[in-house]
């Protein structure tokens, strides 16, 4: 009787425990697969958080929708893919990508610390989900196959790639007047390269990884100017981890901050030189003006455009840039972010 009261004692303790320490299993995207750079940060991720007691079970995908859709169905506990692909989970940090909303590292830097904090918490979770860190996947420049597409009048007409999912990127592709050719992660590259598009929209590591040097070919290059700032978002249902684990996941995210820049630093300067294509200072305003009035409509839901963004990033955002650029337009509008 003594022996019995004691195994079940026993069974009782050790029960809980193990299902604590069960694996959390995550989809993660990597145009690369298992071997990609994302998918080796992630594996640098999850190894810091079996310090804090959670065992992710890493299971790799080439394809974006695919893992999120793994993910939506239950067949994944959480999801690592870029914010673009998250907007749907969360609405705040998927609107870190507004097109020319951050436009310097040292922009990015301060939002990502500033996520990173508790008192950020509460907006880190939306509708059951909750993002559980951000790590920066490098700006997103234009590649084009002609060099005299270096203004916005110069992309009417022009056929540009464009993701069929990302609505931003589709409103901000008729308001120049060029021609949205709808595609996917999966097949972009290949249609800028065999030149069915005129215009492809990547960051620094879709250039070799991708190779959409042959795109560019010798008449062709990259817009130096940053369009967006891409991350990777890891985001789980919010059952999966209590709150305090949460918040550690998402600090531990931001101490790899410097790893994934070293790595973005690396790819855009394997870029030979003469494939830039500088914007004139001059121009730059006209720029910066063209995307705040995007934001504006993605953010209110007007002229044509869904409400994509979310006000308060859109706000955090205007005072990052205001800070760092206190001397800009936008900053004494009367229409601010």
């Amino acid at each position: 009787m003594i022996r019995k009261f004691l195994a079940a004692l026993t069974l009782s303790l050790v029960t809980p425990l193990a299902a604590a320490q069960e694996p959390v299993r995550m989809c993660v995207f990597d145009v690369i697969g298992a071997n990609g750079d994302v998918f080796n940060m992630v594996k640098d991720y999850a190894l810091e958080m079996k310090s804090h007691g959670v065992d992710f079970e890493l299971r790799p995908y080439t394809d974006e929708g695919v893992a999120v859709g793994d993910f939506s169905s239950g067949q994944c506990d959480a999801v690592a893919a870029t914010d673009l692909r998250i907007r749907p989970f969360n609405r705040f940090t998927g609107s870190v990508s507004a097109v020319g909303a951050i436009p310097t590292y040292d922009d990015l830097r301060t939002l990502l610390a500033t996520l990173a904090q508790p008192k950020a918490a509460p907006l880190m979770k939306q509708d059951g989900y909750e993002v559980l860190g951000i790590v920066p996947a490098g700006a997103g420049y234009l590649f084009v196959n002609d060099r005299s597409i270096d203004t916005a009048g110069e992309l009417a007409g022009k056929r540009m790639a464009t993701l069929d999912y990302q609505k931003d990127a589709i409103h901000m592709v008729n308001y120049v007047k060029a021609t949205v050719v709808p595609s996917d992660i999966t097949n972009f590259a290949g249609k800028f390269n065999n030149g069915s598009v005129d215009t492809a929209y990547a960051p620094a590591f879709a250039y070799e990884a991708l190779e959409l040097y042959k795109g560019i070919g010798d008449t062709g290059g990259i817009v130096d100017y940053p369009l967006a700032q891409l991350t990777i978002q890891i985001i789980a249902r919010d059952e999966v981890l209590d709150d305090a684990t949460a918040q550690q996941a998402r600090e531990v995210a931001w101490g790899m901050y410097g790893q994934a820049m070293d790595l973005v630093s690396r790819l855009e300067s394997a870029i030979p030189e003469d494939k830039w294509i500088n914007i004139p200072a001059n121009d730059v305003q006209g720029y910066q003006e063209m995307f705040r009035e995007n934001r504006l409509q993605l953010r209110d839901g007007v002229n044509g455009a869904e409400q994509v963004y979310h006000p308060k990033m859109m706000s955090l955002l205007s005072k990052i840039r205001c800070a760092s650029n206190p001397a800009a337009s936008e900053c004494t509008a009367g229409n601010r972010e």
